[in-house]
Formats: structure tokens, C-alpha cells, sequence
């Protein structure tokens, strides 16, 4: 039961992750090595055309596939209980497939199954399948965010915002230039992360095919790898100890690290817009915001994918930092922590997804922006200084500094200031234009020019 799991993925946000469940689960991860493995065996067929290894007809390489592409999770249970003897999960899987030849008649070539190959060759291409299907998913779901946030940026595109550097009254912007900085960095970081193409080795114990050579020296083992490897979409790494280095798998853990910060960003300042009362939040009738205080509507989701953003991030990091490190040939550390990679990557899909249901309920409270706004008319103390000292006005910083700095200014103080300028009427009536809501300068038109 879900309510006895000792994960929360498992248990309370099962129904949240799903999908990615289904591929970096370890029935998924033996369909995915049965793939490479099989795939192999067709190829030193069908490809190397090794004398002792006959070459399959189409209908033996569809019972082949079958293997891999029928896996049930029965079979998966057959294949645990191999490995309770064998302690050794490739050798297990091995034992398996022997049986399976030998039903469909192949019982003669089942010792070409794994040939020469270390389990190293069999699992970075594993891994790597099952990330990238991961990742596929992972990506349709940044694109639902960011369409999301490119609705509502040019919805709310001339809705004028008061600016806040350092926390304090600023520049004013528009709430929907603001939400589109957040739609560029995700577009950016997601172009980033589609670009990376994994490596993988298929070279055996130390990445020499030495056992290959010694079985075939007439076979072009390098190129017969390439590819093989080049088959499933990976790109080939021909210089390797026993695994391939990961390096790789770490530059797309650490773009989705890129990823998971910048929609931290957005939660935390959508959660200060919430707080500051510039966005509201929908209410849904039956929910409750507070054991005890009825009153409350809490920006719970945002709250809930900072949190989870926090937990993904930091398997990523250490999945990025500790992955690409192996001592001499090889040693096994990256082997339990390789299972992990699902669980970082469905934290990440956790928090989007919360994101994604929090932006949903968020409506502008286009009275409080104006509200605000009217409170702060010393957010133009930067244009008026400006255009000054563009008309060889003497000391105008100084001058708006010692009228405005730490102060709350008014229409009526910033306006007798402007008619005590000894400048040409023309100029006046320029500065007596401006208010704090259309002192936004070009937010709306970028908005539509890098939105398109």
C-alpha cells in the first residue's frame, strides 16, 4: 500500500510521477540492458558475421525482440529469483535469456549472449536509454510551464508593477515583462538541456575489447561498436577505462539543476507578489488554508516545488559530482548511486508540477499594482535626474537625492519640485507628464518582440 511507503514518491506523490515510475523502475531498467543485450547478439549476427554464430532470419530476430519488448513484470520476478543465486543482476538476466533461446530455438547461439561484453557495456547504455526517455518527459513538461508563463506575461504585459531592488521601492516594470524574464531563462536553459547527447562505451573490461581480439582478430571492433552505440542515438566514447565516464549523464543533471533554480526563483518571487498582495489566489471551495484559521488562502504550491526543487537538486549534485569519478579501471560506487537518477529527476517533475497548478490559480490585482504605485512617486527621482542632466542642469542627482532619498514622495512635493526648475515650460510639461505608472519605458514592447 502506498500509505506504508518509506518515500513520499512512492506514497503520498505517486499519482505525480507516474509516468517517469514507469521508466526508472528496475523492471524497466532489466527491459532496457534485455535490449542492448539482444540487440548485440543480432548484431554480431547480422552485422560482425561471426563463423560460429549463424546468421538470424527476420522471423528469429522477431522472436529476439520479442524478449525485450514483451517484458512482463513476471518475467522480472523470474529473473530476481535467478539473482537470490547468482547475486550478480547482468548475470541473472543472462541465466534468464539462456532459457528463453533455448525455447525459440536458439539454444546453440545463447553463448554469444553478453559476449565479451562486461556488465559496464550493458548498463551505461541502460542508464542512458532510461534517462533520456526521463528527460523527454521532464521537457514536455518545462514547455506546458512555459507556455503558461508566456500567456500570462502578455496578458498582464501593461500592467504596471513597482520595481523592488534590495527589497525597496524601484524602477517601475510591468507584471508581464517581469514574468517573462522567467519564460527566457526556462526557454534557454531548455534548448540547453535538448542539445546535450549522452556518450556510452561498448568496449569491454577496461575499454581495450581485449577478449574481442583475442575471439576475432579479423573484426573491426571499434567500428562494429560505433556502430552499435551510434544505433541507439548515443554518441560514441572509443577511449574508456571499464565504464563509460559519465560526464555526459553530469552536464544533463546539471542543467536540470539550472532549470530547478530558476523555477525556485519564479516560486519565490511569486510568493513575495502573493505576500505584497500583487497576485492573488483562486479560491477552490472546499480547501483549507489553515487548521485554525479559516480565513487563510496559502501559496501552498510554490511552497511545495521550492521544497521538493531543494530535494531534487541535491541528489543532482552529488549524482554530477560523484559520477564521473572512478578509481583506476573501476570501482562500484557509481552503481547503486546510477539507480538514483529517476528519483532526482522525479522531484524536479514534482516541483514543475506544482509550479505549473500554482500559476493556475493566480489572478492580478491590477487595483493594488495602481495602489502601490501611487504610494511611491519618488520611483521617479531616476528619469527626472536623468533627463536633467541631459539638459546641462546643475547637480540634478544631488538635488532629487536630498528631495527624495528615504523619503515617501508625493504627486504634489515631486510636482512643486518641477515647477521650481529653471528649465523651458516645454521641458516641465515633459516631467509633469510622467507618473509612476507609465514610467515603465519599453516592458510592454519587449514582451512582444522576444515573446513571439
Amino acid at each position: 500500500m502506498t500509505l506504508n511507503s518509506i518515500s513520499p514518491l512512492e506514497g503520498r506523490y505517486k499519482a505525480e510521477i507516474t509516468e517517469l515510475a514507469l521508466i526508472f523502475s528496475e523492471e524497466r531498467l532489466m527491459a532496457k540492458r534485455l535490449e542492448v543485450e539482444i540487440e548485440y547478439l543480432i548484431a554480431l549476427s547480422l552485422k560482425a558475421q561471426l563463423p560460429e554464430l549463424r546468421k538470424f532470419t527476420a522471423v528469429q530476430v522477431k522472436k529476439l525482440r520479442s524478449i525485450y519488448k514483451n517484458f512482463s513484470p513476471k518475467d522480472a520476478e523470474e529473473v530476481k529469483k535467478i539473482e537470490k543465486t547468482t547475486d550478480h543482476d547482468i548475470k541473472a538476466l543472462e541465466y534468464f535469456v539462456k532459457q528463453r533461446l533455448k525455447k525459440i530455438g536458439l539454444q546453440a547461439e545463447s553463448e554469444f549472449y553478453h559476449f565479451a561484453l562486461t556488465s559496464e557495456d550493458v548498463n551505461n547504455l541502460a542508464y542512458s536509454l532510461q534517462l533520456r526517455e526521463g528527460v523527454k518527459i521532464y521537457g514536455k513538461a518545462v514547455e506546458k510551464l512555459l507556455s503558461q508563463l508566456k500567456k500570462l506575461a502578455v496578458e498582464n504585459k501593461d500592467i504596471a508593477l513597482l520595481g523592488r531592488t534590495h527589497g525597496q521601492p524601484a524602477t517601475p516594470t510591468t507584471v508581464g515583462k517581469e514574468l517573462a524574464v522567467f519564460y527566457f531563462r526556462l526557454k534557454t536553459a531548455l534548448q540547453a538541456l535538448s542539445s546535450v547527447r549522452l556518450t556510452a562505451k561498448f568496449s569491454g573490461a577496461t575499454g581495450n575489447w581485449n577478449a574481442h581480439v583475442i575471439a576475432y582478430r579479423n573484426v573491426d571492433w571499434v567500428k562494429f561498436s560505433r556502430n552499435f552505440v551510434q544505433q541507439f542515438g548515443f554518441e560514441f566514447n572509443p577511449l574508456t577505462t571499464q565504464i563509460e565516464p559519465h560526464d555526459k549523464l553530469a552536464e544533463v543533471y546539471q542543467t536540470i539543476v539550472r532549470i530547478n533554480n530558476i523555477i525556485k526563483d519564479l516560486d519565490i518571487d511569486l510568493w513575495l507578489y502573493i505576500s505584497r498582495g500583487v497576485f492573488g489566489l483562486k479560491k477552490l471551495a472546499a480547501a483549507v488554508g489553515s487548521s485554525t484559521m479559516p480565513h487563510k488562502v496559502n501559496p501552498i504550491k510554490f511552497e511545495n516545488s521550492e521544497g521538493n526543487v531543494g530535494i531534487s537538486n541535491s541528489l543532482l549534485v552529488f549524482l554530477a559530482d560523484k559520477l564521473p569519478l572512478s578509481r583506476m579501471q573501476r570501482d562500484l560506487s557509481d552503481s547503486t548511486v546510477l539507480r538514483n537518477q529517476g528519483v532526482a529527476l522525479a522531484y524536479a517533475l514534482l516541483a514543475l508540477k506544482n509550479t505549473l497548478k500554482g500559476l493556475s490559480r493566480l489572478q492580478v490585482n491590477k487595483q493594488y499594482c495602481e495602489q502601490e504605485l501611487n504610494q511611491h512617486w519618488e520611483v521617479l527621482a531616476e528619469p527626472i535626474q536623468v533627463f536633467l542632466r541631459k539638459i546641462g542642469y546643475h547637480k540634478p542627482y544631488e538635488k532629487l537625492k536630498q528631495l527624495t532619498r528615504g523619503h515617501t514622495v508625493t504627486r504634489e512635493a515631486l510636482h512643486s519640485f518641477i515647477r521650481g526648475l529653471k528649465i523651458k515650460e516645454e521641458d516641465k510639461k515633459l516631467l509633469l507628464g510622467l507618473t509612476p505608472q507609465n514610467y515603465t519605458g519599453l516592458a510592454s514592447k519587449l514582451v512582444t518582440e522576444f515573446l513571439k
